[in-house]
């Protein structure tokens, strides 16, 4: 092993990257230690070959942070690592404002609820109070089916959940609770919620819900996320803007950090195992088919009152496209005879406002996989957003070629309530 600035590493064919990083936490560099590696902070490896200049904006960089790497091949590499750094710790140490149960009180004194509609269940979560979970369906005769849980109820006012408690004594100790959002490790706060309905699997214990309320600066208390972590016991994430004041609840963006591996005297711009992994690649990379649709390959086209369609570019093999459904009026109308086609939301005075309406889409292309024309329902929900013209999309397929797609925007608040019993609305020309 050779010596240099901060040490060596040895590097093995098929996992420069990864074995660089491991390399890293026993490594020291121009004689200061290397702080631990953090799987929230991402890093990518960069092969400038022998001459470049360290950026001058962004993550900084010192000449004597860097390790000295050596491949099997001998092949020898000085990387220079970035100095990784929080900005927010000050702030963290000043912060003598509300603590993050007081700044959600405002949401558990108003009687507001959230809900998620998923492909079978719709989610229901009045902050302060319940979380239910409930599926409607309309019987012969238009009388409405709801099969419902409590998910959990929340504990008297005078009295702290396990879980608050736990969570404020960890405040006092910076030991704020994060969780995986979306490849980000994210700070929140969790309230218990218990006393649920029933379990059968569980001796008929009551269901029970951990509620993680994260700061999100544009939202308006959404559900973003509902899982089942253990047998009738769930957690349920909120958006909310409420945390977003308080510095070690806010979101912070984890920008990807640099290592540049400069070339030594003698040794190729980049590792020859390295190369020759990334020629496999290449040659792998041939037209791609997927026979079950997944969201992160498509993209989706709804035309309202006309198709749904799934598309896939490609700038080798150009536009792959399938027709996931197709509009027709009197499909629909039989349909929204055995379906919920309109879902109501009932106000503060009693009065009940329509929510969301369905619409069936079907005779798309066949499916592969059942031998059938693809279908989908389209959800139209109601969104309130500072942006007028914001619109949310996503698509599920809780079953092989039968699709949800969910379109949300504040568009849609103004034309809700010109639905008829068959979820149909009065659009203007």
């Amino acid at each position: 092993m050779e010596e240099g600035g901060g040490g060596a590493r040895s590097l093995v064919p098929g996992g420069p990257v990864l074995l660089v990083l491991c390399g890293l936490l026993e490594a020291s560099g121009g004689g200061r230690a290397l702080p631990p590696l953090s799987d929230d902070i991402p890093f990518r490896v960069n092969w400038p070959g022998t001459e470049f200049s360290l950026p001058t904006t962004g993550v900084l960089y010192k000449e004597d942070n860097y390790v000295i790497m050596t491949t099997t091949h001998k092949e020898k590499y000085k990387c220079i690592l970035p100095l990784v750094t929080s900005g927010d710790e000050e702030e963290e140490k000043d912060y003598k404002g509300p603590n993050p149960r007081e700044l959600l009180e405002p949401l558990f004194k108003q009687s507001s609820c959230s809900y998620r509609i998923e492909s079978y269940w719709t989610y229901e979560v009045c902050h302060g109070k319940h979380i239910r979970q409930y599926h409607e369906e309309k019987e012969t005769g238009q009388k409405i089916n709801i099969h419902e849980y409590y998910l959990g109820n929340m504990l008297a006012k005078n009295l702290l959940s396990e879980k608050e408690r736990e969570a404020e004594e960890k405040e006092k100790s910076n030991e704020i609770p994060t969780k995986n959002i979306e490849g980000q490790m994210t700070p929140y706060y969790p309230v218990g919620m218990g006393n649920g309905t029933p379990c059968s699997l569980k001796q008929n214990r009551p269901r029970s819900s951990t509620v993680m309320y994260i700061c999100h600066p544009e939202s308006k208390h959404e559900i973003l996320s509902v899982a089942e972590v253990t047998t009738c016991e769930y957690e349920v994430v909120i958006l909310t803007p409420l945390l977003c004041s308080h510095p070690k609840y806010r979101f912070r963006a984890s920008p990807v950090n640099d290592i540049f591996c400069q070339s030594l005297p003698g040794s190729p711009f980049k590792p020859l195992t390295l190369r020759q992994l990334e020629q496999q690649e290449e040659i792998l990379r041939v037209p791609f088919r997927r026979s079950k649709e997944g969201v992160g390959w498509w993209k989706y086209e709804f035309c309202y009152g006309k198709h749904v369609h799934q598309y896939h570019e490609d700038k080798d093999s150009g536009k792959t496209s399938v027709v996931v459904g197709t509009w027709n009026q009197e499909e629909h109308i039989e349909w929204a005879k055995k379906n919920t086609a309109r879902a109501y939301h009932l106000q503060d005075d009693g009065t009940q406002t329509v929510r969301m309406v369905s619409h069936f889409y079907g005779n798309g292309d066949i499916c592969d996989i059942t031998d059938k024309p693809r279908q989908v329902t389209v959800k139209l929900k109601c969104k309130e957003s500072d942006s007028p013209h914001a619109v949310t999309v996503y698509m599920l397929e809780p079953h092989s070629c039968q699709y949800i797609l969910g379109v949300e925007s504040p568009v849609i608040c103004k034309i809700l309530d010109t639905a008829d019993e068959n979820g149909l609305l009065s659009l203007p020309n």
